[in-house]
C-alpha cells in the first residue's frame, strides 16, 4: 500500500511539472512572436530585428518593443475569450470565420487629438 501511494505521488509531481512546463513554454513562443528589438537611442532610424542583441552602430544592448499590428482578426463569439490571430482563418473551436478587429497597440490610436 505504501508503494502504489509513493508511485501516484510521483506519478502527480511527473505530471504537474509537464504541465507548467508546456505552459511556460507557450507563453514564451507567444511573447516572442509579439515583439520585435530596436536599438534605444535609435542611431538606425526605425530599423527593428527579430532577435534580442547588440546595435550595430553603437553597440547598445536591444530593447524589446511591441510589433506594431495593422489587422488583427478574432472570433466573432468569442470561444477563446480575447485571443486574437495575425491572419483571416476559420476559429479553431466553432469553426467560424475570424473577424477584423482594431489591433490594441496600433501605431494610430492617438491621431487626431493631443495630450496637454
Amino acid at each position: 500500500m505504501k508503494q502504489i501511494s509513493v508511485i501516484l505521488s510521483l506519478a502527480i509531481a511527473v505530471f504537474s511539472f509537464t504541465a507548467v512546463n508546456a505552459q511556460s513554454t507557450k507563453n514564451k513562443t507567444a511573447v516572442a512572436d509579439s515583439v520585435i528589438y530596436q536599438c534605444p537611442m535609435k542611431c538606425e532610424g526605425d530599423k527593428t530585428y527579430d532577435k534580442a542583441g547588440k546595435c550595430p552602430k553603437c553597440n547598445m544592448n536591444l530593447k524589446a518593443v511591441p510589433k506594431p499590428v495593422d489587422t488583427i482578426y478574432q472570433c466573432p463569439m468569442k470561444c477563446e475569450g480575447d485571443k486574437t490571430y495575425n491572419k483571416a482563418g476559420k476559429c479553431p473551436k466553432c469553426n467560424m470565420n475570424l473577424t477584423k478587429v482594431k489591433a490594441k497597440n496600433s501605431t494610430d490610436n492617438h491621431k487626431g487629438h493631443d495630450h496637454n
